[in-house]
């Protein structure tokens, strides 16, 4: 039996809330981070923002709160968050510039391809478990480098270069299959 989902095209939902409440944590961390350089504090924020990230996506589901708003709002929070916080770490590792470019480079790609495969194809497909593991590894990399102040810069290398890593997968795999949806659909017109 399907439920039909009344919050499809709202914007105002609990989700939506959470995400935004993620957005307006942005200046609070860097704050923490560049201003106050209290690191403890930044890492509790970060955590805060993954929470609030991983419950509103729970209450999306559980709730059958999921709105189109919510799906290009959510992601952008997250990669948002992910972008400042990797600008902050900059600051005392430049090596950070590479996962940082390497975001950009992948967003602004899979984020063009997406919309084109969105209006070839009119259906918006959600994130695929190579983009979850990205994040994943993003934040546990982000948040070591806040917890872990004097990383030896050989361990710090080895968690860039596999957090590249899996973000250049990503970026291949997202990159295929919007490529994949809009050749195939412009040979179905």
């Amino acid at each position: 039996m399907l439920i039909e989902n009344k919050y499809k095209n709202k914007i105002l939902t609990i989700p939506n809330v959470l995400s935004l409440f993620r957005l307006c944590l942005i200046p609070v961390i860097v704050w923490l981070y560049i201003i106050r350089e209290d690191y403890f504090w930044t890492l509790m924020i970060l955590i805060l923002s993954g929470i609030t990230d991983i419950v509103d996506g729970i209450i999306a589901r559980k709730c059958n709160m999921i709105s189109d708003f919510g799906n290009a709002f959510d992601p952008i929070a997250d990669k948002l968050t992910q972008a400042a916080m990797l600008c902050c770490l900059v600051v005392r590792f430049q090596h950070m510039m590479i996962p940082l470019v390497m975001l950009v480079i992948k967003e602004v790609f899979t984020g063009i391809t997406a919309l084109i495969s969105i209006k070839k194809t009119d259906t918006v497909k959600g994130a695929d478990w190579h983009g979850k593991l990205t994040t994943v590894s993003l934040y546990l990399m982000m948040g070591i480098h806040l917890f872990w102040f004097n990383v030896p810069l050989s361990v710090s290398l080895i968690m860039v270069g596999t957090c590249v890593g899996i973000m250049l997968m990503s970026f291949i795999m997202y990159s295929l299959r919007n490529i994949r949806a809009i050749k195939y659909k412009s040979f179905d017109a």
